[in-house]
């Protein structure tokens, strides 16, 4: 894991805070944790003869596994879902496999036309054309449960437990808006951007904004991670959600080394590229740290695959053209590359004399190292 990674922390001896973490988890007494969660359901004294948890979630084989979970504690979980920017067909298929296994699944679909423009926004401004989705599945769930009076959120993984983050952040057992505004994706940007800076209309955003915290507070709903109370591992979830009924991409997922991750929206190979640009690594590098520190794969074998796999420039993902998914939002290919330039790290890319970047005839970009 390269130190360019945002909140990372390396070692005197060079380890980073995800290999620290993990090996942290291995002391954490489990089956405490998991008294502790019966507790909190417990005390919430809530309802069996209505929905009595929202469980978030994309339909990916986290969140699948996550409703199969709720249902096993004990819960009358719903399924709530903010639709992904450009939601592909096994995306479509996983979502609609969760009604399959039994239970029901509310989708919020955003305003098409507001989503495509603030894609736009996010793109150039961010270099993150997935903005609107990674605040709005944060964002709606909670506004559901508000709703519809549900008194607990299980979220998933804390991703800081599991790939690093500040001290602070390891023993959090809560999904705030204090955390989504530190960790949720906004890359520090903001609905009230949007409204003074770029012309929209509050009522146009109300998917975005977060519920005010004493709102939810006076109703008492708490959302907090699955994975706080559980060691989390994606390799399990996989197996249980496959065995459900969920699908992976056939064949190979382009810049992943997981076939089942990431696998909902078009628009994951735009955003894991920016990812490369900014940092230098992006999906592939965090799936083999996954796969190193549990022992299943040598940390040569895991440089080598990076470099075979990541980074390309995203001509198409999931089968579907670059040009095809940029149209959605009125960028031109030409104008994708010119943003590209814009968001890349030229200390980390080989450049010629003049410091202009060296691509290749795929226009993909070169490390100057892959093993740090």
């Amino acid at each position: 894991m390269p130190d360019t990674r945002p909140d990372q922390y390396l070692s005197s001896e060079g380890v980073c805070n995800a290999c620290l973490s993990f090996d942290f988890q291995k002391k954490i007494d489990w089956n405490q944790k998991k008294s502790d969660l019966l507790k909190i359901i417990s005390e919430k004294n809530l309802d069996k003869n209505k929905w009595n948890c929202v469980v978030p979630g994309s339909g990916g084989k986290d969140s699948t596994y996550q409703i199969i979970k709720a249902k096993e504690l004990g819960l009358n979980p719903v399924f709530v879902t903010a639709s992904t920017c450009d939601l592909s067909e096994i995306g479509r298929y996983n979502l609609e496999n969760i009604k399959k296994i039994g239970f029901d699944v509310i989708e919020i679909s955003n305003n098409s036309k507001v989503r495509a423009k603030i894609n736009k926004i996010g793109l150039e401004l961010l270099g993150d054309i997935s903005w609107p989705e990674h605040v709005s599945i944060f964002t709606a769930p909670v506004k559901f449960a508000l709703a519809y009076n549900i008194s607990l959120i299980l979220w998933g993984e804390n991703p800081q437990l599991e790939y690093g983050g500040p001290k602070d952040s390891l023993n959090n057992s809560i999904l705030d808006q204090k955390w989504m505004e530190e960790f949720g994706g906004l890359i520090g940007f903001r609905v009230s951007d949007l409204i003074e800076n770029h012309g929209f209309k509050k009522h146009e955003l109300e998917i975005y904004d977060y519920p005010r915290e004493e709102i939810l507070k006076e109703k008492s709903i708490l959302g907090i991670f699955l994975g706080y109370y559980e060691r989390w591992d994606s390799l399990r979830n996989y197996e249980v959600s496959k065995n459900n009924g969920f699908l992976s991409y056939e064949p190979d997922l382009e810049g992943c080394y997981f076939n089942f991750e990431k696998i909902d929206n078009y628009q994951h190979g735009i955003h894991d590229y920016f990812k490369y640009l900014k940092f230098g690594f992006a999906r592939t590098t965090d799936q083999l740290s996954y796969m190193i520190r549990r022992g299943k794969i040598s940390r040569e074998d895991g440089v080598r695959l990076v470099k075979k796999l990541e980074g390309q420039y995203p001509k198409s993902y999931m089968g579907k053209s670059l040009d095809k998914i940029l149209s959605k939002i009125g960028v031109s290919e030409k104008k994708f590359l010119e943003i590209c330039d814009n968001f890349t790290n030229k200390k980390i890319f080989k450049t010629d004399q003049g410091g202009k970047l060296i691509k290749d005839n795929d226009s993909s970009l070169t490390k100057l190292k892959y093993d740090n």
